[in-house]
């Protein structure tokens, strides 16, 4: 199993490598945010306990995050591998994935992240804004305050994954052809290492 972590902050193109990297590869695309919202409309045991926190305002809970996970891999049991968009968020997390995958035989091959710069990010987001509809996209004071959260967020997981020899930093800068190249390049390697080649 083929397991990837696809970091880059908000911005990035993160999105729209993942849709590529799963056409191309195989494997099952795991967002978070997309499991949670499915879970709480098929009103599930795990659904019903994350609305509880979120209607309170609060984030919800890791262990709710990974019961999330653990049940959509049970339901994937024959994929290829996963591709992780955007999570785990922090070392918390990321050691609660480790210990998951351990238990289902496997483990993160690679964890490629995309990196822009602030005033890039800026840049592309103000210019989504003005078709997304998304008010979150207009306002430069909040981009830069999305783009220091997640810096702060990452960089401790960044570094979890750094000791464990898997952290790969790619180049987000450039056309989405140029840096979806960039990331199979990287898949490829990771691929031929671990076949042994």
């Amino acid at each position: 199993m083929f397991n990837l972590i696809l970091f880059g902050p908000p911005g990035s193109g993160k999105g729209t490598q993942s849709e590529r990297l799963v056409e191309k590869y195989g494997g099952v695309h795991l967002s978070t945010g997309n499991l949670l919202r499915a879970e709480i409309a098929q009103k599930t045991p795990l659904g019903l306990e994350a609305k509880s926190f979120i209607d309170k305002g609060q984030l919800v809970p890791d262990e709710v995050v990974i019961g999330m996970v653990d049940s959509y891999f049970d339901l994937h049991k024959d994929a290829r591998g996963f591709l992780f968009d955007g999570f785990p968020r922090t070392v918390a997390q990321a050691k609660a994935l480790d210990r998951l995958l351990e238990l289902k035989k496997t483990a993160i091959s690679s964890v490629l992240a995309l990196e822009v710069n602030e005033e890039e990010l800026v840049k592309r987001l103000l210019n989504r804004g003005k078709t997304s509809g998304r008010s979150d996209d207009t306002d430069e004071s909040v981009i830069r305050k999305r783009f220091s959260v997640y810096t702060d967020e990452t960089s401790p997981v960044a570094e979890h994954y750094r000791k464990a020899r898997k952290f790969h930093p790619i180049e987000g800068v450039g056309s989405v052809d140029a840096i979806f190249d960039r990331l199979c390049e990287a898949i490829e390697k990771q691929l031929k290492k671990e076949s042994g080649h």
